[in-house]
């Protein structure tokens, strides 16, 4: 059912400075910040040669995100992103096995305006895992 993986995703307390950092230290391309208030999160990307690396920043103070930074000061990793052919295929099977999807289990366009899904960590070795149709 997955395919490859689209990106890890670091949620950061200053997404200017991690930006800067894998820009100016690393020599990475970093895209532009943007804001997804449906998300509560203000991401970057980070381009590699075989996958991205995605910068999270809490949008506000109801973001979802706000609680992992607050456990977290330093920031650290949030979730996997794997893509799939089709969402709405890969959930259906996905209830078939008991696996919980988070949220009402419908997709919502994420960062790169595509379908996702996230999938209960208790359910994947304790990670959070995002599923992006392709």
């Amino acid at each position: 059912m997955i395919g490859k993986l689209n990106h890890v995703a670091i949620v950061v307390p200053d997404l200017t400075a991690a930006s800067d950092l894998y820009k100016r230290v690393l020599g990475a391309t970093v895209s532009r910040p943007v804001e997804l208030p449906e998300h509560g999160v203000t991401t970057v990307f980070v381009e590699l040669p075989n996958s991205k690396i995605e910068l999270l920043h809490p949008l506000g103070a109801e973001s979802p995100i706000m609680k992992f930074l607050q456990n977290n000061p330093a920031g650290g990793i949030h979730h996997l992103c794997y893509e799939v052919a089709d969402i709405k295929t890969a959930a259906e099977q996905l209830h078939k096995h008991g696996m919980r999807i988070l949220g009402d289990g419908k997709p919502k366009i994420g960062a790169h305006d595509k379908p996702v899904l996230f999938l209960h960590p208790k359910d994947f070795c304790g990670a959070l895992i995002e599923l992006e149709q392709i």
